[in-house]
């Protein structure tokens, strides 16, 4: 009986892609219509997501096979959908995040900034929280941890190493990321890539106190935590943003550009800084006690110990060299394409783009994903070193040109080509939820909402995702959630950022489980953490993030998005009569 039960448990994913479409059968044969029809394909692919029977990109595929079959929408209608605007400013965002990586600029920021901050326990925390989250901003959330693990891990190895080591002030080997290693822990991305995540080189074991093994657990909780932080405050900083983006687009497409760069970063920003810092007194409170003077290190003692970290980090930053001419380059390209993301079209002054490029309305023509494939483009251009005639060292006698900041091979290698098709899967599931009458049918559902205050109403909505976000990937709880709050907030005439902002926030905030998160499963793998662990402080910080997601969609959400209005760009049939008072209270 238990190898019978065995044999279920490994063929279980063939199991599950056999069965689940013959189970749900009975919905589209009962109820012939095209919102039954949508509704199931709708089913089948979040069950499929949850499961990751299949791969999240395959499963994602699903629309341009089930939607012309079952009459929904044609099939170049379908396909249409899975290179959208916003799949092609994710591509080139990750072009210039693969290049900072590329040529190092990320690691030369965090070792620069930790210089700066030091290494007294609180002012480390933070430190290695603040460089996480601005990486976070910019490069994958994955890479980031990646990253700064490591460095977390080599610092704290001379914080709590023996006086021999703080004599000779070696250099901790968990510096180096690609050092070859037979332990290997696999992780799953967002994506359902297996990625494979280095685990920490095997030492002789330091006995550690009680307080230094919880250091070390908040170190890396720190980090994790932060690189999720960080990467909503960007547009281009995590995939559900992107989802967002694409969503209002698809669904709303007389909207004026209402969520771009510069609006997305005024609403996110200060509500990652708040989430940041919380997050920073929490782990200190959990895991350092109350004591914040021994924890700021006043009138602490083991000085020495404190200068050898430094030292590590030094010595690491010194390694890198002076800065060469192509991350000189990098860096002035990725300055450039910020101030163009933000002076495209901010909204509250004409931008560029309003006034070198406008259409008949006076809307800018050029998109932050033209910004970003320009930027890209020009590193597939520019040499990585200052342009002269060298030897070709594999053909003596032969010239050979300087690389391009940027090549195919790199890119290739690097580039999460899957996002994109799970990107366009969730816009393709929209537009058929919006063209079969699956939308309109679930706004009718849901107008009894419209007697619970809006604030309760985006406040449960974002613990229900922040809960669901634990379990499945938080790319598929957005695709899945955002059609459905769109329909509810035009069957309530409230404005559908006011409820779809604050969930695509609250998908960020997966802080209590490994395998919730890349970031989470690779700090997990370093050792030194249990499952309790990263539970008891995930919980709470999970509360705390709603909160204070909550707090900033009823502050300075407000007039960035205009969310006291029901907008005309969002209307339907079912809320003409919300058109009727433009002054509609909203929340």
């Amino acid at each position: 009986m238990a190898t019978c039960w065995q044999g279920l448990w490994a063929y279980r994913s063939y199991l599950i892609v056999l069965l689940l479409p013959i189970l749900l059968l009975p919905l589209p044969i009962l109820i012939p219509s095209k919102e039954a029809y949508c509704a199931y394909t709708i089913i089948l692919m979040a069950l499929f997501w949850c499961t990751e029977a299949l791969p999240l990109a395959v499963t994602a595929l699903f629309p341009i096979i089930l939607f012309p079959m079952m009459g929904i929408l044609d099939a170049s209608e379908v396909c249409i959908e899975y290179l959208k605007d916003t799949n092609v400013l994710f591509i080139g965002g990750l072009f210039v995040a693969i290049a900072v990586e590329h040529w190092n600029l990320h690691k030369r920021i965090a070792l620069r900034v930790l210089l700066l901050i030091g290494v007294r326990p609180a002012l480390l925390l933070l430190g290695f929280m603040l460089v996480t989250a601005f990486l976070s901003m910019w490069i994958s959330n994955t890479a980031t941890t990646a990253m700064m693990v490591p460095i977390a891990h080599a610092v704290l190895e001379q914080l709590h190493g023996t006086p021999k080591d703080i004599e000779e002030g070696s250099d901790n080997p968990t510096f180096e990321l690609q050092e070859p290693n037979s332990k290997k822990e696999v992780t799953k991305l967002d994506n359902g890539q297996a990625t494979p995540v280095t685990a920490a080189p095997s030492k002789p074991k330091i006995q550690k106190t009680q307080e230094q093994i919880r250091f070390t657990q908040c170190m890396s909780l720190c980090v994790c935590y932060s690189a999720s932080i960080g990467g909503i405050a960007t547009l281009t900083g995590t995939t559900p943003n992107l989802v967002l983006q694409g969503q209002v687009s698809s669904i709303f497409p007389e909207n004026p550009n209402v969520v771009n760069f510069a609006s997305w970063f005024g609403f996110a920003f200060p509500t990652m800084v708040i989430l940041l810092i919380l997050s920073w007194l929490w782990l200190q409170i959990l895991f350092l006690g109350f004591n914040f003077r021994k924890n700021f290190g006043f009138g602490e003692q083991e000085n020495e110990r404190k200068d050898a970290a430094f030292q590590v980090i030094h010595r690491q930053h010194k390694l890198l060299g002076p800065m060469s001419f192509a991350e000189k380059a990098v860096t002035i390209l990725f300055v450039a394409l910020v101030l163009l993301w933000f002076t495209r079209e901010p909204g509250f002054f004409e931008g560029w783009g309003n006034l070198a490029f406008p259409n008949e309305k006076g809307e800018s023509m050029a998109s932050d994903g033209t910004v970003a494939i320009f930027i890209s483009i020009i590193m597939f251009i520019l040499p990585s070193k200052i342009p002269g005639l060298t030897q070709n060292p594999e053909k003596p006698g032969r010239l050979k040109a300087p690389p391009a900041l940027l090549n195919w091979k790199t890119v290739n290698e690097k580039m999460p080509w899957n996002i994109v098709f799970l990107l366009g899967g969730g816009f393709a599931l929209a537009k058929g939820s919006e063209k079969s009458g699956l939308s309109a049918w679930l706004g009718d559902k849901l107008a009894p909402l419209q007697s619970v205050p809006p604030p309760a109403t985006a406040f449960l909505l974002c613990l229900l995702v922040a809960t669901f976000t634990e379990c499945a990937s938080n790319v598929a709880t957005t695709t899945l959630f955002l059609p459905i709050l769109a329909s509810m907030a035009q069957a309530i005439c409230l404005h559908p950022l006011y409820v779809m902002l604050p969930c695509t926030l609250a998908a960020s905030l997966d802080f209590m489980l490994p395998v919730a998160t890349p970031p989470n499963a690779i700090v997990f793998s370093f050792g030194g953490l249990k499952v309790s662990d990263m539970a008891r402080a995930g919980f709470l910080l999970n509360i705390i993030g709603v909160l204070v997601i909550t707090l900033a969609i009823n502050s300075w959400a407000i007039p960035i998005f205009d969310l006291h209005t029901f907008p005309s760009w969002a209307h339907s049939n079912t809320t003409t009569q919300c058109l009727l008072n433009t002054t509609t209270p909203g929340p």
